[in-house]
């Protein structure tokens, strides 16, 4: 399911957007790795998990899984075939406690996506990055790979239901490696390896930074 999936959806993503995608030599071929991107569009998962060479796994909402009737079904057979992880509603995906989930998938030796910023970017700004990613990193010593998307938020416009078919580009930056440190490494240790992550993310997406983090809208 997972490879007819995601074959379908590459195949859409290239026919209506013709995306510019660059460096996916840079995904490790074999154990390990953690996708940290930028956050523009409800569709950047998808995206990712669709043009990435090998499987990642993102936080998709439970009630993503959860519907009845043919829409409901259709959703969880979507979210299952591109390999989202479910996730309850109002536990942040960037707290540990979340992602203590992922540890499994990276211990059998998968790919796991996460976004520091811990929410889409409204105004465009990359924001600092929450400290879930440098907690991962050091604690499995996965490498991280860095993703930079330009564009996305251009395919489902703010207030918009539908997607509207629009170029955009996404740049793999070369993996960052840090110590294996476990899972009760320091704050500062954990802080710098998330600035070097957020870095590394800027110069692949092009970004204007942001000084303080970003914050859901009060209805989400």
């Amino acid at each position: 399911m997972y490879q007819a999936s995601r074959t379908s959806i590459r195949a859409l993503i290239a026919g209506l957007c013709r995306p510019t995608v660059t460096g996916l030599e840079n995904v490790p071929i074999d154990g390990p790795f953690i996708v940290a991107s930028n956050h523009l569009s409800f569709l950047d998962s998808v995206i990712i998990q669709a043009l990435m060479p090998r499987k990642v796994g993102f936080f998709a909402k439970a009630e993503y899984f959860t519907g009845t009737g043919l829409k409901g079904k259709l959703m969880k057979s979507f979210f299952e075939g591109v390999g989202s992880i479910p996730v309850e509603r109002g536990e942040q995906a960037a707290s540990v406690a979340a992602l203590k989930t992922l540890l499994d998938i990276l211990e059998d030796g998968g790919g796991v996506g996460i976004y520091p910023e811990g929410t889409r970017s409204r105004d465009g700004l990359l924001y600092r990055g929450r400290t879930g990613v440098g907690w991962l990193t050091l604690t499995t010593g996965a490498p991280v790979v860095p993703v930079g998307l330009e564009g996305t938020e251009k395919l489902q416009p703010a207030g918009s239901n539908g997607v509207k078919p629009q170029h955009f580009s996404m740049r793999v930056g070369e993996p960052l490696y840090f110590d294996k440190l476990g899972p009760d490494h320091s704050l500062p240790v954990r802080r710098d390896a998330t600035d070097r992550i957020m870095d590394a993310i800027a110069a692949l997406s092009g970004q204007e930074r942001a000084s303080g983090y970003n914050k859901p809208p009060a209805a989400e």
